[in-house]
């Protein structure tokens, strides 16, 4: 017995201990003998522990110990080679400490990595557009974003809240510093397939600091977008149908759709795009640059932005994706949005150089695009070019009433106010009687009154007239001589078409596109006020 242990001792012990270490770090390896195939007893983890980097971490003066010499024919008997390091025993002490704080982590990770995916899940099964996460003194609220209305679904514990807010971000996303802050705030997605429900592309995810806590919105971005390229579904007439059409062909210039967060471009980019790329039948070379990918268009190169640390390097990194695609030989060049100065100079020199160009601003209006333009640095002479700007599209989102519970407004007239009505009698005229109001809910439309949105739009195509008066700064001749010689409509005049046809109702279109007054009305209004 004396003789083997000698010579395994020869064998695997040096005749003198190397220098001694004193911290490990395990951000590089995991401890295998915590748990599993190799998992040391009570006794031997005071003495050893094995590192899945094949080191095996002995206590100093302790290579002779019978618990070390037993773990280590352990290992020989399931042929898991490793390398003897000798530590202080205090350094073994630590890592068994800290690999159990870590091993708890992570488990805890798991099983709110299930609980967030659930939570989505539930978000995609109601069809919201957001999950708003607020952590708050007295605990955590939950709401979804549906058909614009922000609903409460549920609460929990501030601690539950804040171990949820820091697993999503940290396990979830696909960022280069996963490190949740919940004193700054903080931008990140979650697009790995299988930490999401089926239903879903992709999550955007946006964090910030309160003063009761922090709060977290996650935007839910749905793969079923392409099912679809025929813009009218959403809502747009035939005519801005036809309009958006003209735009897909010309093979030069920028397209800019405009409206608030949550309105749809996203959608109406992605079926433009998809429905350029099957009418092409392939043929054309469709780039994008986005900050991140937010839908899939088959047939397009998807390119995304990532690991900015700041807006400035943002801003730099999406400026510099623009000049290389356009050196990618494009047909046609999409960018999520214009969002500063940098951006808005690429996308102009993209449209200049012979490329179709498509994207999206925050403008309150079609024509009130080229203001936007403008306040980003461009000079008016080129925003006002209609060989360089070929399209100005704005849009908005109101909900859609239900067909089986809507109601005639002859029979509810005493819900609106005597100056909502007063209002749709001057914009509808003879047609009141076509118009319905919300519902009080049915099994067709899960007691919501609604069904859905519908987009209200301005679709302008700019001519050299058009931009004459564009150059001189002059807005209003500028929209008389759209809508009256080249048969625009406003988004108002589009939501009093739709309130005509019992599409929506008169006052949550108000809330969306302001008081129902046609342009021609709020002018002569204002030439000629009413008296007192």
């Amino acid at each position: 017995m004396n003789t083997r242990l000698k010579k395994i001792d020869e064998r695997l012990v040096p005749p003198s201990e190397p220098a001694i270490l004193n911290s490990v770090d395990l951000m590089s390896a995991t401890i295998l003998s915590l748990s599993g195939s190799f998992e040391a007893s009570e006794e031997e983890r005071k003495l050893l522990c094995l590192l899945s980097d094949g080191r095996l971490l002995i206590a100093s003066g302790q290579a002779l110990n019978a618990h070390v010499q037993s773990y280590r024919a352990r290992l020989e008997r399931l042929k898991r080679s490793f390398t003897i390091v000798f530590c202080a025993i205090e350094v073994i002490g630590r890592l068994y400490r800290s690999g159990s704080e870590i091993t708890q982590r992570h488990h805890e990770h798991t099983v709110m990595q299930v609980t967030a995916k659930d939570l989505l899940a539930r978000g995609c099964r109601e069809r919201a557009s957001d999950i708003h996460i607020r952590v708050n003194k007295l605990g955590t609220d939950f709401f979804f974003r549906i058909h614009n209305d922000l609903i409460k679904v549920g609460s929990q514990t501030r601690d539950y809240g804040e171990r949820l807010l820091a697993t999503i971000y940290g396990a979830m996303t696909a960022v280069s510093d996963n490190s949740y802050k919940p004193t700054e705030r903080q931008d990140a997605s979650i697009g790995d397939r299988d930490k999401l429900p089926d239903m879903l592309y992709g999550v955007r995810i946006a964090t910030a600091p309160t003063s009761e806590g922090s709060l977290m919105v996650l935007r839910l971005l749905y793969n079923d977008a392409g099912d679809h390229i025929d813009l009218r579904p959403l809502g747009f007439s035939d005519g801005h149908a036809a309009l958006i059409q003209v735009l897909k062909d010309q093979p030069i210039g920028i397209n800019i759709i405009s409206g608030p967060t949550g309105s749809g471009k996203s959608t109406t980019l992605q079926r433009v795009l998809s429905g350029e790329l099957i009418e092409s039948q392939g043929k054309m070379h469709v780039i994008t640059v986005e900050d991140p990918v937010e839908y899939p268009i088959p047939g397009a190169v998807q390119t995304a932005v990532t690991n900015a640390t700041n807006e400035i390097e943002r801003s730099r990194l999406f400026s510099a994706a623009i000049s290389n695609a356009m050196r990618l030989d494009p047909d046609t060049i999409m960018i999520g949005e214009i969002r500063d100065g940098a951006s808005a100079q690429s996308a102009l020199r993209a449209a200049m150089t012979g490329h179709q160009v498509w994207s999206t601003v925050h403008a309150n209006s079609a024509m009130a695009i080229i203001d936007r333009l403008v306040d980003l640095g461009l000079p008016l002479a080129m925003t006002a070019d209609h060989t360089i700007i070929t399209g100005l599209i704005s849009q908005r989102l109101v909900k859609l009433l239900c067909p089986h519970c809507r109601r005639r407004l002859a029979t509810c007239e005493d819900e609106m106010t005597f100056e909502q009505t007063e209002r749709l009698h001057r914009a509808i005229g003879n047609k009141i009687a076509r118009v319905f109001l919300t519902g009080k809910g049915c099994k067709a439309c899960g007691g919501k009154g609604t069904i859905g949105r519908t987009v209200v739009a301005e679709v302008i195509l700019p001519d050299a007239d058009l931009c004459n008066y564009l150059r001189k700064s002059d807005k209003v001749g500028a929209t008389e001589y759209w809508r009256t010689m080249l048969g625009g409509q406003t988004l108002v005049e589009h939501a009093i078409s739709k309130i005509a046809d019992g599409l929506i109702d008169p006052r949550m279109a108000e809330k969306t596109v302001g008081h129902l007054v046609p342009l021609q009305q709020r002018a002569k209004s204002a030439a000629f006020p009413q008296r007192a």
